[in-house]
């Protein structure tokens, strides 16, 4: 048993399986680059108070979830929960806002933390995907950034995969709307859990969002959102819809959808899966029109999702994709005695520089453990040297998949072109 231990809700990522995640990734920039989102990196620590302010203080994020401490200057930093608040301060950090808009950032490799019960896809510490699309207050900007989610999806074969959708207003319309929620909540105040009694002073609308099945069911005859949107948040919403129809994106209106955010107004979505089980949500996202403005940059409207990608590795599992391994190795040279080692050597950086994948002996293996470990290794050429070999000048290729071998020089330049 191994002494050490990766933390609970971590994991590794084995060499073995790092290229199913570079298969994502380089599929993900493929998608982006067509619609001219840049990548952007934040740190993986921030000052609590950014998420204390942009997040929210009732959000189970910050209560709950937050792994937070202090630094030796006695500052309270947070690793990041989530992605969107980091990109938002570095936009106004760096006064962003002050280029020709629209601002278009995505982020790949971007490790969060959150303190709960590891679940399906989801760790103490995961991975997300996500676009943020500053500077356009239009609905084309919601259905760009869903369209991306979709795209990325449906091009890894998944299926089973429903987009919904709901619009929880804005700061206009959404006080009228909690006030009617709140006279609804107060009849079922004694039947609500601990935490959403505290909702219901804070944050109304996340009673909606609640995982208790107490608060579930109040939350079904609760009213409905959509019956007090103000007209501009109406016309977002039909804009909105009108595009996906457009683009014949399949989706459904939940009104009880809210995300688990304050920074969202109006637009809110998720992609569900139904390969993963009761956590079905691949992705989620929205609009956040006054987070510039509460972080302390001017009024900017934006959009965009997050997505991790452990969770979507495991729905392609679960949906039976299978990502093609990628060959390791063009071709293994085996080596018999000191001067063939040298040469194997010497060889090998020659085929490297030329653009092979080469692998040679470094442990001192027999001949015959050699060519089981070339096999091992999955090698789609073998090669052996030794003095025979040398003295002529030229050895023979054997090609690993029907023993197929043909005599070639020893010459970086004349083997290259028998296995690229």
């Amino acid at each position: 048993m191994a002494a050490y231990k990766a933390p609970k809700g971590t994991k590794d990522v084995l060499p073995e399986q790092s290229y199913q995640w570079q298969f994502l990734e380089a599929r993900i920039r493929d998608i982006v680059k067509k619609y001219g989102f840049l990548e952007a990196r934040t740190p993986v620590i921030e000052h609590t108070e950014l998420f204390l302010r942009g997040v929210g203080e009732t959000t189970d994020i910050v209560q709950k979830e937050m792994y937070t401490f202090l630094d030796k200057g006695e500052r309270s930093i947070t690793l990041k929960p989530e992605g969107t608040a980091g990109i938002v301060r570095m936009f106004v950090e760096n006064n962003l806002f002050g280029d020709t808009q629209p601002t278009k950032m995505y982020y790949l490799y971007n490790p969060v933390f959150r303190y709960e019960r590891p679940q399906a896809g989801r760790l103490r510490e995961h991975h997300q995907f996500g676009v943020e699309f500053f500077g356009a207050s239009k609905p084309s900007a919601d259905a760009e950034c869903i369209s991306i989610a979709a795209e990325l999806l449906s091009s890894l074969g998944l299926s089973g995969l429903t987009v919904r959708l709901n619009s929880i207003g804005c700061p206009k319309c959404r006080p009228h709307y909690h006030e009617a929620l709140k006279d609804y909540l107060r009849g079922h105040y004694d039947e609500l859990c601990e935490t959403c009694k505290v909702r219901f002073e804070t944050n109304p609308l996340r009673v909606l969002d609640c995982k208790v099945p107490s608060c579930q069911k109040i939350a079904i005859d609760a009213p409905v959102i959509g019956d007090y949107l103000c007209d501009e948040c109406r016309d977002h919403q039909a804009g909105l819809l009108k595009l996906l129809d457009g683009m014949g994106l399949q989706y459904v209106i939940d009104p009880r959808l809210v995300r688990g955010l304050d920074y969202y107004t109006k637009t809110v979505f998720e992609i569900t899966s139904e390969s993963i089980g009761s956590q079905s949500a691949v992705c989620g996202g929205g609009r956040y029109d006054g987070l510039v403005e509460e972080i302390g940059g001017p009024h900017t409207p934006g959009v965009g999702f997050g997505l991790g990608m452990e969770r979507l590795l495991l729905v392609m599992e679960n949906t039976g994709m299978q990502i093609e391994k990628p060959v390791r190795y063009d071709l293994y040279i085996a080596s018999m005695g000191e001067e063939a080692e040298e040469k194997a050597f010497l060889l090998a950086q020659g085929l490297r520089k030329a653009g092979a994948k080469v692998e040679i002996d470094h442990i001192g293996r027999s001949v015959k453990a050699q060519m089981k470990y070339a096999d091992k290794i999955g090698a789609r050429y073998v090669m052996v040297l030794g003095g025979d070999e040398l003295a002529k000048g030229e050895a023979k290729l054997k090609r690993m998949s029907d023993g197929e071998e043909i005599t070639t020089a020893i010459n970086a330049e004349k083997i290259i072109k028998s296995i690229i």
